[in-house]
């Protein structure tokens, strides 16, 4: 278990680095979207540490893959469930998203089908990448 809290830190921490990249890039969007002209210094500061722990528990979050005794169900049910309880909370805290039952459903409906697509996306390359290898072995195997 240690193991896997240490590899979560390790990828947390690779991760960091992307959250103020994200903010800014937000940031952008949101001023071009909308009336945004400037933030205060509590905005741009729980914008940054917000988003900064999001990118730290997104990368470490990884590590329940690695678990072996966790089935590959579970772990895509605690890996999902946990982005979405922390993309949800970050979006609330800094005012990206309106409160109310129909702004968290649309939310909760884009994170579902955005989460289901990217798993889609990492099956196919991963089917091919093992078909590759596998080719790759028996070709060796009937030198």
């Amino acid at each position: 278990m240690k193991h896997y809290f240490l590899e979560f830190l390790r990828r947390g921490l690779l991760a960091c680095g992307i959250g103020p990249l994200v903010l800014a890039i937000i940031y952008l969007i949101l001023e071009a979207q909308t009336d945004l002209s400037s933030l205060t210094v509590g905005e741009v500061c729980r914008g940054i540490f917000s988003l900064t722990a999001l990118a730290f528990l997104a990368g470490g979050m990884n590590v329940v893959y690695q678990i072996e005794r966790l089935p590959l169900m579970a772990a895509i049910l605690l890996h999902g469930g946990v982005l979405y309880v922390g993309y949800l909370a970050v979006y609330l805290l800094n005012g990206w998203l309106a409160g109310g039952i129909m702004p968290i459903l649309v939310f909760t409906g884009i994170f579902a089908v955005g989460y289901v697509v990217i798993w889609i996306l990492v099956c196919c390359i991963t089917q091919k990448h093992t078909a590759s290898i596998n080719a790759k072995l028996e070709q060796k195997r009937q030198i």
